[in-house]
Parts: C-alpha cells; sequence; structure tokens
C-alpha cells in the first residue's frame, strides 16, 4: 500500500499536473520525494507569493487547477497573498500547506497559526486532510476548485500525515457544468433590447475564462452595438474591429465614455464586477446581465433582467429573435477610437515615454506571444494602449491587483506555453518585490523578457497625491541608476533610453537563453495626462 504523499503525487498526475510550485520545510520532504517519484517537477521559488501567483497562472491558461505549496506560518501567510489573487481573478488553483497534528491544535507552538482561519476568506474551501479523508477531500478540492466560480482551495498536511495511509476512496464528482438559461429570462431580455434605441455590450472576464468568445465575436458581427471591455477580457474582439470602443475605466477611457454615455441600455456578456462595479462607470440606465451567475450591483440602478447561465447558448437564443438595427453610427465610433490611441501616445516630447517603449515593444512582439505585466500606473496604460487579438495574451490581475505580480506571473506562462514568446512589463516598484524570480527563471533555463519601466517613484501613487491635491510623500524609490551593472542574479541587464535601444535590445533578448532584463528609463510624468481622469 502506498503512503499518503505517493497516493496525493499519483492522483496530481492522473489530473495532468506538471508542476508544484513554492518552497519546502522539513515535513516537506515525503511529499518532495513523492513528486520526484511520479514525475511532478517540484518549481523552487523565491518567495511563496511567486508559488501562488505561478500556480494562479497555469490555472488561466489550462482550465486545470494549478498546484502550489508552503510550510506553516511565514510559509503560509507569504502564500496567502497569491491565493487572494487566484481569488479575487478567479483562477483554478490547490495550495498545499504543512501545518500541526491534532495534539497541538490550540496550543502555542513555534511558527503556529490556524491556516483555516487564515485561508478561509480568501479560497473557496479550507480543510485539513487526514488518512480518514485524504482521497475524498484531494478530488473534491480538484473539483470544487475549477467548478463556476474557478477559485483556490486550501488543503491542510498535518505533520505526521506523510506516514499514514489513506483509508478512503477517491471522491466522485457530478460535475454538473453551466445551466441553461431560462426561457422567460431569454424573453424578457429581447423585449428590452427590442425597444433600446442605443445599447452597448460591455465584456468581462467570465466570457474569457469559458472560451465564450466564439459565441460574442458572431453575436457582436451581426449587430450594429458597440463593444466595451475590461481588461482582463481583452482580446475578446480585436480593436480593429468596427464595434470597438475601448477597455473601461482605464487610460483615456474619457473616449470610451463619449460613447457609453449615449447609451439607453447596457447589455453586460460574461461581466464580473471584481473588476469594476457597473455603477462605477455605467449610465443610469437599464441593464441586461448575461453570466453565470446574478449582477451584483447597487440597488440605485435598474436591473432589468438577469439571465443566468451558458453564456454561449443565451447569444444563441437571443440571435434567434429579430433584432432592430440601432442608431449607432459606426463612422463616429471609429473616429472616436482613433482619437483615444493618438492621444495615449502623446507627441512633440523629447524624453522617451511608457507609450514610445509599448508602441515600440508591439512593433517587434511575435503574434502570439504573451504579455503579462505588474500592476502600477503602466497597467492603466497597457489596459488601453496594447493591442491584443486574441484572448489569454494578456495576463494581469484586476480583481486583486497585488504588487509583485508581474515576474512570477510570466514565468508561470512561460513553463505553460514554452513555445510562446513571454514578455512582462513591471515598474522598479513591483520588480523590487519579486525580483528573487530572477534566479528561479535562470536555474530553468526561461528566456522570459523582464522590462523594467525605471522612473524612481511609485508614479501611480504620486499620481492619486497629485489629485488629491497634497504633497508628494513617501513614494521615490531611489536615486541614480536603478541597476548599476550589466547583470542582476546572473541575468544580462541592457539599458534602453530610447526606441531605437528598446528595438535592438527586445531582438537580442529573445534570442537570448535565459531571462533578460530590459532597464527601460521612462519620463513618468506623462501618466498624469494619460491615466483616467475619474481614477482615484
Amino acid at each position: 500500500m502506498s503512503s499518503i504523499p505517493e497516493q496525493i503525487m499519483k492522483f496530481f498526475s492522473s489530473k495532468g499536473v506538471k508542476y508544484v510550485f513554492g518552497i519546502p520545510g522539513g515535513p516537506s520532504i515525503p511529499y518532495i520525494e513523492a513528486m520526484r517519484t511520479n514525475g511532478i517537477e517540484f518549481v523552487l521559488v523565491a518567495n511563496e507569493q511567486s508559488a501562488a501567483i505561478m500556480a494562479d497562472v497555469f490555472g488561466r491558461l489550462t482550465g486545470m487547477p494549478g498546484v502550489c505549496h508552503a510550510t506553516f506560518g511565514p510559509g503560509a501567510t507569504n502564500l496567502s497573498t497569491g491565493i487572494g489573487g487566484a481569488y479575487l481573478d478567479r483562477s483554478p488553483l490547490v495550495a498545499l500547506t504543512t501545518e500541526v497534528n491534532n495534539e497541538y491544535i490550540g496550543r502555542k507552538y513555534q511558527m503556529n497559526i490556524d491556516h483555516q482561519a487564515l485561508f478561509k476568506p480568501i479560497t473557496k474551501w479550507t480543510t485539513r486532510l487526514s488518512h480518514k479523508n485524504c482521497m475524498t477531500t484531494l478530488s473534491k478540492a480538484f473539483s470544487l476548485a475549477a467548478s463556476e466560480v474557478p477559485g483556490p482551495v486550501h488543503l491542510g498536511l498535518p505533520i505526521g500525515l506523510e506516514e499514514e495511509f489513506a483509508q478512503d476512496d477517491i471522491y466522485i464528482s457530478k460535475e454538473t457544468g453551466l445551466i441553461a438559461p431560462d426561457e422567460k429570462d431569454i424573453n424578457n431580455a429581447v423585449a428590452f433590447i427590442q425597444k433600446a434605441k442605443k445599447p452597448i455590450i460591455v465584456i468581462g472576464l467570465t466570457a474569457t475564462r469559458h472560451c465564450f468568445y466564439h459565441a460574442v465575436r458572431r453575436f457582436i458581427n451581426k449587430h450594429n452595438i458597440p463593444v466595451v471591455l475590461t481588461p482582463m477580457a481583452k482580446g475578446i474582439i480585436s480593436p480593429e474591429h468596427p464595434n470597438y470602443v475601448g477597455v473601461v475605466f482605464h487610460a483615456q477611457s474619457e473616449y470610451a465614455a463619449n460613447i457609453y454615455r449615449e447609451s439607453d441600455l447596457v447589455i453586460g456578456i460574461g461581466y464580473d464586477p471584481v473588476e469594476f462595479n457597473y455603477e462605477t462607470w455605467m449610465p443610469n440606465v437599464p441593464l441586461i446581465h448575461i453570466d453565470t451567475e446574478p449582477a451584483d450591483i447597487s440597488p440605485a440602478f435598474n436591473v432589468v433582467q438577469n439571465v443566468v447561465g451558458d453564456i454561449a447558448e443565451t447569444l444563441k437564443l437571443i440571435d434567434r429573435h429579430n433584432l432592430p438595427v440601432f442608431d449607432w453610427d459606426l463612422t463616429f465610433l471609429q473616429a472616436n477610437k482613433c482619437k483615444m490611441f493618438e492621444a495615449l501616445n502623446p507627441t512633440k516630447r523629447e524624453s522617451f515615454t511608457p507609450s514610445d517603449a509599448i508602441k515600440t515593444l508591439r512593433e517587434v512582439f511575435p503574434k502570439n506571444g504573451i504579455l503579462t505585466s505588474d500592476v502600477g500606473a503602466h497597467l492603466h496604460l497597457l489596459g488601453q494602449l496594447w493591442k491584443v487579438e486574441e484572448p489569454n495574451e494578456f495576463i494581469i490581475t484586476n480583481g486583486w491587483s497585488s504588487m509583485g505580480f508581474g515576474i512570477p506571473s510570466a514565468i508561470g506562462a512561460k513553463l505553460c506555453m514554452p513555445e510562446k514568446t513571454v514578455v512582462c512589463i513591471t515598474g522598479d516598484g513591483g520588480f523590487l518585490m519579486n525580483c528573487g524570480e530572477i534566479l528561479t527563471a535562470r536555474r530553468l533555463g526561461l528566456n522570459v523578457v523582464i522590462i523594467v519601466f525605471c522612473d524612481s517613484k511609485l508614479s501611480l501613487i504620486e499620481l492619486k497625491q497629485d489629485r488629491k491635491k497634497t504633497p508628494r510623500y513617501g513614494t521615490v524609490l531611489y536615486e541614480g541608476e536603478y541597476f548599476k551593472a550589466d547583470s542582476f542574479f546572473g541575468a544580462p541587464v541592457l539599458k534602453v533610453r530610447d526606441a531605437n535601444q528598446m528595438k535592438e535590445s527586445l531582438l537580442k533578448a529573445f534570442s537570448m537563453n535565459g531571462p533578460v532584463i530590459l532597464e527601460t528609463v521612462i519620463d513618468g510624468a506623462v501618466y498624469n495626462s494619460l491615466v483616467a481622469k475619474n481614477y482615484k
């Protein structure tokens, strides 16, 4: 009979788990050995937060729960930051942490805290394994993590469990799938659409998660309705599409507001308010909410109709009805969009701006490459300016929005899709948080290109201070050069000061082995004119 670590890793292997990301403790050793003997690679990271982020990205790109591990106490609390990201960014994930055995629950014990209390508010489920429930709980955890709405599940591994043998069988979940939309709800929604003169469509991350973009594209191509995206839905439709308006609430989104403020009906398709609440931006007009869950919106707004269930089926059923030709002028939409993109590229500046850097990257970026971004002022610019043709080619955190996301997310994406070019853009502040993962990428031989936007300060916080009319304080990171060497943790550092240097450095970086850093000095002063004016 196999030990519990062996049984767990055999189960992981049967589910297609290729990696477990984390940092081990002494009690983890039997589990690490079981990974090795079952063909699962343990990816040692520099910080447990990164382990959870890598598992999060693996879950997003495959639809299968990513797996991460930490020891107790500080290992678990470090891990929790990344777990919160998977929770609010809707990524399937299974997190394992070492815990004290039953004898020491509630007692004083070195490094000991209540892991169940820690993880309860940021997971779909948290529990402890025992020899009596091990396989049942494990299989249930995988099923729950991937079910709608996906998210993390936490499993505690008590000390001593590795010496036990499971006494239960694998739990066989009854997969229910997405429910069919209610016919009455469909008919009500159609009635309101038929009355509308100027409806708009807003698409969110649920449509990306479920690969509903084919159904959404068919619906959009058939109807003369403007389309707004949330940042995590970029790629659902091309920015070149005649119906494309822009991204809500990111840089220069006032241009998108020019369109949606004229609307008399908002049709939310896969819209998850974890990115932005409806009432934060939409006009106070009726709402049709088409999603896997009912709308979460202020009672002050009028939700005309929830249509809950399979989004693709919902759009198909709506499309069987005769919908009118609406009063939108596509020529005006196109002109407005062109003005927005022009405004995102400030001209007549001698300095090298973040817009210049992004434009240069786009020119040489391979088709189907993956760009990940850290949190910061640059993300608000990327969210609007970076043109994406397909989903999951722009990976960010928007529900959780934790700095430090950029580098580990790039490593996770490269491990998941090694054939693709993967680039990360991070600010100099975000880089500091998980720069230890440069060693992880180097050890794994991963060619990820890390573009560090260097302006020596926390630009987004300064922008907020300016708008609140308070003095700038507590935002300066350093003086002088950021990298005063040609390498960092053994990774080459290429100096970028203008567009020509950036293009040359990118082409060189793409051809190299291992991680490469581009120290990209930019003029952050332009953020104030680019980031949405209603962003506080």
